[in-house]
Order: structure tokens, then C-alpha cells, then sequence
């Protein structure tokens, strides 16, 4: 009997150690009371996130889809900075952008851009001519601004060369001689650049142009080829529509199969409303609604946020890769989609951006600054130095009609030394003004642009110039 006792006395000794030797891990769920307060709360707050998610996934999609739209509609007059043209064709542009430009975020004011909306009901044969080392590049995009392919200096040359958009699924043979660029969206997008040097006569240019040729596959040989009016229909109208980022979204997916990786991402939206059969906002409830609504505002600060998480710092200068190979960075790619649409991979050109000064001050029109290169930055094909105005993203308008200055300014200063010294102020500065990057009266920003750098410039040898704010 007393044994027995003692026998049990001991277990529950032990079970009381054991216990006592188990930590306790504080858990909020265990505990939270399941009021209507708090499932009020977790319904806005998981919309809210669950939003932020799709917002941020999706914008390049809806940004891809506007933009086929807008870039192919020519009813309007059409200015000569204009690349627009007709569905399935070819459009360039007959000079650089200006401050008169306001199609493109953040234009470049050193090549002639081009721009053609493709709709593959079958493969089309981008024809490019030779351009005698001129440099130019077309991208080939798909409709989640997904760089695919290059055709240009750097990655094919600049001989003569027949290219084959596929589209998906699609398993016929193409004709001996053209290169195969199988794509991942039934529409593609194909943004070019071409150089235009200052001051050049621009008719060579203008030859070249034409020579660039797009026709599908079963017209391909057709010389006599014209091709068939045709337009994209257009997307929901959302006037009023306090959801309109989804309406377009959903409208998108119709026509673009959600990536195979993003499956499991895509079925998160359910909660919100968000499937492959459209956006059903019916059954959302109040704080849903709300969450939903708080979601798309704070959408676009996500998105700049990448400026912080996927970039780095150097000397001053915010140093972004990877604009052709996105992997899951969803808020850079939709960064990149929205101000800085079109942008290339590193290989081809580097955008490194500054908004502040040597002592992290906003750039300013009612500052001046000076900018010293100690040598030109070692690129393969050229540089340049551009001023964008922060609130709408576009070039500057000046007095003198300089956006830029780089490797093809005519009458740059250059020291004895190699390097060149570049004044960034509002007002002309007193003297010689051949080194005077016009900014203006409000906040800017610049983007140095180097095309085609060299290892130098990509492992981070080659030093970014500083920017110092002077009397």
C-alpha cells in the first residue's frame, strides 16, 4: 500500500517537473476573445494586406494593358517625340523627347524611342536592318513588364536580322534564318531606342527607321503586305468606380493566364473578392470594403518603397539590378512598371537615380549643385546626365533647351585631367554656361545613364560622382 503511494507520489512529482521545465510561450490567439470588434478588425486588416498583395502583384499587369492601349491608339495628332502606332505595327519616334513629351515617365533625351503592340494570334518576324554600329535596342516585354529578349548592339549586333515573336503553345516551323523569341503572354510589347546624336542631321536616322519591319509569319515574305486595321477592345469603363484598379485587373486576367508560380499568391485574392472569373465586390462586407479602399492607397507607397529594399546606396546614389529578371521583387517591378516603364537590365543600360544631395537634402530648384566626374564613366556606348522634375517625372523645360549632358554634348568642358565638372542650377550661372544642366524652380531628380557599362561600372569600381551643394 505504502508502496504504491510512494510510487505515485513520485510520478506526480515528475509530471509537476516535467511541466515546470516546459516553457511558456505567450500566443495572442490562443487567448483573443472572438467579439465582433475583433472580427471586424481582422476582416479590414486581412482585406487591407491581402489588398497591398494584389495591388502590388497586379499593378503591372493593369500598367502593361493601359499602356497596349494607349501606345496604339493614333486618333489624335501626333507630335514628332510621339512612337505611337496602330495595333501589330511599328512606331518611331522622328527625334528625342523634349519637355513637350508626356507619353513616357522619365524619358531619355538621348535616342528616338520606338514602341509596337503586338497581339500574337500567330507568331510575328520583327525584321531589323543593318545599322552600321549605330546603337539601338528593342525589348521585348510581356504584359506583367516582364523583360524577355533583347535585339540590339550589345546582344545580337547590328547586322541584318529576322526575329520570330511566338506565343505561347505555339509548335509550327519557322522559316531557316529567323531566330526563334518564344514569349510568355499572347501580347507582347517591343520598345526600342535608337541614338540620336546632338546636333546630327537626322535624315540617316529616318532611313534606318524604316527599315524596320513587323509582319506576321504567314505574311512574311509579302512585300506587297499592308497591314489590317485592328484595335484592342477597350477596358471597363471605371468613372466613379472606387474599385476601378480591380475592375482592371480582373478584366486583365482574362486575357493573361496567372504565372504557374504564382498560383498559390493569386489564391489569397478569393478573400478578397479577386478570382479567374472576375472581382465580385458584392460580397465584401463593411470592413472589408474599408480595408480594401485603404489598400490602394498605400499601394503606390509600397511600390516606392523598393527605391529603400531593393536597391543599394552608392555614394549617394541609388543603384538598382535585375529590371529584366524580377524573380518575386513585386514592389520593384511594380516601381519600374509605373514612373520608370521600359527600363533595361543592367547589361544594356544602368539608371543609377539621386533625389538628395551630399547631405541628404531633397534636390532643389532654389539650390545650385555642382556634380564633378574626376573621368567619363567607361560604358561601351555612351553616357548621360538627365534632370526629371519630382512631381510629374518628366523632362525640364529651360531657357537654353538642355536636358541632359553627356558623352555627345557638343562643347562640354572637359579638363586637361579627364574629368568634367557639371553645374545643376535653376538660373544660368554667371559666365561660361557650357557645363549648365538647367533644373527647376521645385523639387528634381537625375538620372545618370550608362549604356552598355563596362565591368568597370558594374562591380562598382568605377566611383559615382558625388553631388555638392554650392553658393
Amino acid at each position: 500500500m505504502y508502496k504504491k503511494i510512494a510510487i505515485a507520489c513520485a510520478a506526480s512529482l515528475l509530471v509537476s517537473h516535467i511541466r515546470a521545465a516546459t516553457p511558456h510561450y505567450p500566443d495572442a490567439l490562443e487567448t483573443i476573445p472572438t467579439t465582433t470588434e475583433n472580427i471586424n478588425a481582422g476582416l479590414e486588416l486581412d482585406a487591407y494586406q491581402t489588398g497591398l498583395l494584389a495591388y502590388i502583384w497586379g499593378y503591372p499587369l493593369v500598367r502593361m494593358e493601359r499602356v497596349a492601349r494607349e501606345y496604339s491608339d493614333v486618333s489624335g495628332p501626333q507630335s514628332p517625340t510621339s512612337y505611337r502606332a496602330p495595333l501589330n505595327q511599328i512606331g518611331w519616334a522622328a527625334t528625342v523627347a523634349t519637355a513637350d513629351a508626356k507619353d513616357m515617365p522619365t524619358p531619355n533625351n538621348d535616342t528616338a524611342y520606338m514602341s509596337a503592340v503586338v497581339k500574337l494570334d500567330e507568331p510575328f518576324i520583327l525584321h531589323v536592318p543593318d545599322t552600321n554600329d549605330r546603337y539601338y535596342v528593342v525589348d521585348v516585354f510581356d504584359m506583367w513588364q516582364n523583360l524577355q529578349h533583347y535585339v540590339g548592339r550589345r546582344a545580337t549586333g547590328t547586322k541584318p536580322g529576322d526575329y520570330a515573336l511566338v506565343p505561347p503553345e505555339w509548335n509550327g516551323q519557322l522559316p531557316e534564318g529567323v531566330k526563334r523569341l518564344d514569349v510568355s503572354t499572347n501580347k507582347v510589347w517591343l520598345w526600342g531606342r535608337m541614338r540620336a546624336i546632338e546636333g546630327e542631321d537626322l535624315a540617316p536616322m529616318h532611313a534606318l527607321q524604316k527599315q524596320f519591319t513587323l509582319r506576321p509569319l504567314s505574311h512574311w515574305k509579302d512585300t506587297n503586305y499592308a497591314p489590317v486595321a485592328a484595335a484592342l477592345p477597350p477596358l471597363p469603363a471605371i468613372e466613379g468606380d472606387e474599385f476601378g484598379f480591380f475592375t482592371h485587373l480582373a478584366a486583365a486576367l482574362k486575357s493573361n493566364a496567372v504565372p504557374a508560380q504564382d498560383a498559390a499568391l493569386f489564391g489569397q485574392f478569393a478573400r478578397i473578392g479577386l478570382t479567374k472569373n472576375g472581382f465580385d465586390r458584392s460580397k465584401l462586407t463593411p470592413p472589408q470594403r474599408k480595408g480594401l479602399l485603404r489598400a490602394l492607397a498605400d499601394g503606390p507607397k509600397v511600390a516606392v518603397s523598393a527605391l529603400a529594399t531593393s536597391t543599394v546606396d552608392r555614394n549617394g546614389w541609388s543603384w538598382s539590378t535585375g529590371l529584366d529578371n524580377f524573380g518575386y521583387d513585386y514592389p520593384l517591378r511594380a516601381l519600374v512598371a509605373g514612373p520608370y516603364l521600359g527600363g533595361n537590365g543592367e547589361k544594356e543600360a544602368m539608371y543609377p537615380l539621386r533625389s538628395t544631395d551630399a547631405q541628404g537634402n531633397q534636390l532643389a530648384g532654389g539650390k545650385n549643385y555642382m556634380i564633378r566626374f574626376v573621368k567619363a564613366p567607361p560604358v561601351n556606348a555612351f553616357w548621360s546626365l538627365t534632370v526629371y522634375d519630382a512631381t510629374d517625372k518628366l523632362l525640364v523645360e529651360n531657357p537654353i533647351h538642355r536636358y541632359k549632358l553627356g558623352s555627345g554634348t557638343k562643347g562640354l568642358n572637359v579638363r586637361a585631367d579627364g574629368s568634367v565638372e557639371v553645374r545643376m542650377q535653376n538660373a544660368p550661372p554667371s559666365g561660361d554656361a557650357a557645363n549648365w544642366l538647367p533644373t527647376p524652380k521645385g523639387p528634381f531628380y537625375v538620372i545618370l545613364r550608362l549604356y552598355q557599362p563596362t565591368d568597370e561600372v558594374l562591380s562598382g569600381k568605377y566611383e559615382l560622382p558625388q553631388v555638392e551643394p554650392v553658393q
